[in-house]
């Protein structure tokens, strides 16, 4: 890929500016997410057919921790469910939900969303699942929802003003097919980051680092090497862990330089890789178990129960006993029990900066 080329490494940032309004406790009364499938809750479902690593999702086991599957790539919640509990909201309907009523907010994220188009990453040799839906449509679609939502531009400035934007994590999938295509570590050093502004109307913004993707069975499985420096005490891979902390700080300057531009706008950095690491450390306190802590729950045996061609729910795979003594659960995504930890780590434990923000945002 070329490296002068426009890309998403520092991950593709969604800034909606407005005049600041008066905040009260709660002030937070909706939430609009965008990302891919850690904040899916049932658009790909809707939106068709799902197909390859996401062809099981709205199956079972898919779902199991609540009893039926909903589209989320996990046995249960996910982190927006946990912040949207978190601010006395109820649970955000996705967009494609025929017949939702969106009182808590939108949700526009698509498992095996990209934060780049389809024709750059088929134009740089990358291959993206037909269902893809990029940061681009989800954009697209959130302006529509505004156009058949609001009756004046004031309207839609007071439903703005209330609302909390969660933007990722995205980004993910596109180095997550580069990388499961065979492409290096350092080509994709090699992208300029991107970072896209879009003057639509909000105050508060969540915006994700990357997970540290070493530490992910998919990345175990297909990474593997027998030399025992590559991987670090805990068992993850350095290279891609470090890829991930690159993209991380060239993610957070880009923050730093938004919030110069805009200080009217409270945008939240939201660690994902430090709570991830964080749950590592405390697994055993958590209850998770210590010899499952990189295999999935639900998989097709192995060493971390991970194989690309036999995805969680097909013919062939097995699912663990207690997914809530599980981290991963299918490899690629969390369990509903990782993901509670993580949205309580982000919202009390410091792994969202700035503090005071934070603090301010979930104060209900």
């Amino acid at each position: 890929m070329a490296a002068a080329a426009a890309t998403a490494l520092a991950a593709v940032i969604l800034l909606l500016v407005l005049a600041t309004t008066a905040e009260a406790a709660c002030s937070v009364s909706a939430i609009y997410s965008f990302g891919d499938s850690i904040a899916d809750t049932g658009n790909l479902l809707r939106e068709g057919p799902a197909v390859g690593a996401f062809a099981s999702i709205g199956t079972y086991p898919y779902g199991q921790t609540l009893r039926r599957p909903t589209g989320r790539c996990s046995d249960g919640l996910l982190i927006i469910d946990y912040f949207a509990m978190a601010l006395n909201l109820s649970l955000v309907s996705p967009y494609l939900e025929k017949g939702a009523r969106f009182e808590s907010g939108v949700n526009f994220a698509v498992a095996g969303a990209t934060a780049l188009d389809r024709s750059y990453l088929l134009q740089s040799g990358v291959v993206m699942p037909p269902a893809s839906v990029p940061l681009s449509s989800q954009l697209d679609w959130f302006r529509s929802h505004l156009n058949s939502t609001c009756s004046s531009h004031q309207d839609c400035a007071k439903k703005l003003s209330g609302a909390l934007f969660l933007v990722g994590e995205i980004g993910g999938n596109d180095y997550n097919y580069a990388f499961f295509q065979g492409r290096s570590i350092e080509s994709m050093k090699t992208y300029v980051p991107q970072v896209e502004v879009i003057e639509l109307g909000a105050t508060k913004i969540v915006i994700p680092g990357n997970f540290p993707i070493g530490c992910s069975p998919s990345y175990l499985s297909l990474f593997s090497t027998a030399i025992s420096g590559d991987y670090d005490d805990r068992g993850c891979l350095k290279s891609y862990n470090s890829f991930a902390m690159y993209h991380n700080d060239q993610l957070r300057a880009a923050i730093d330089d938004l919030r110069k531009v805009n200080s009217d706008v409270a945008i939240v950095y939201a660690d994902y890789y430090g709570a991830f690491m964080h749950l590592l450390q405390k697994a055993d306190l958590l209850g998770f178990e210590e010899d499952s802590l990189f295999k999935a729950c639900c998989g097709a045996g192995g060493k971390y129960n991970f194989d690309m061609n036999l995805m969680c729910g097909a013919v062939g795979t097995n699912v663990c006993a207690d997914p809530a003594q599980h981290i991963s659960w299918d490899g690629i995504h969390l369990t509903q029990q990782a993901y509670k930890a993580m949205a309580l780590s982000l919202i009390m434990e410091g792994f969202a900066q700035p503090a005071d923000i934070v603090q301010k945002i979930w104060s209900c």
